[in-house]
């Protein structure tokens, strides 16, 4: 699966599934910060930065909601970002960060 921040030309962004349900993934600690928040992956040692708060709020909350969808409208992403939060997200899945769960009943 191709990275975000590839320099590679041949490269795209990863695909996203926005109408599957997320949560970050149970090795994972979120800590605030003024930028955001970094997000540690205890599993594979794995470092992320979330470079806003409304992606730490998407992020934290991604359990709480049907789809990843529903969260993104939840936390009240306005639609001339959401290309930026869907980048993220994707980055965030194909490093382990978040996963697909079992859909809630």
């Amino acid at each position: 699966m191709a990275c975000v921040a590839s320099t590679d030309p041949g490269r795209t962004t990863p695909v996203f599934e926005l109408d599957r349900p997320w949560a970050l993934h149970p090795q994972v600690a979120v800590r605030p910060e003024r930028f955001g928040a970094l997000a540690y992956h205890f599993g594979t040692r794995r470092l992320s930065f979330l470079k806003s708060r409304r992606l730490v709020e998407l992020v934290s909350s991604l359990d709480e909601h049907p789809t990843a969808r529903a969260a993104i409208e939840s936390a009240c992403v306005p639609v001339s970002e959401v290309p930026a939060y869907l980048a993220a997200l994707g980055t965030l899945a194909s490093t382990g960060m978040i996963e697909i769960r079992e859909a809630q009943t």
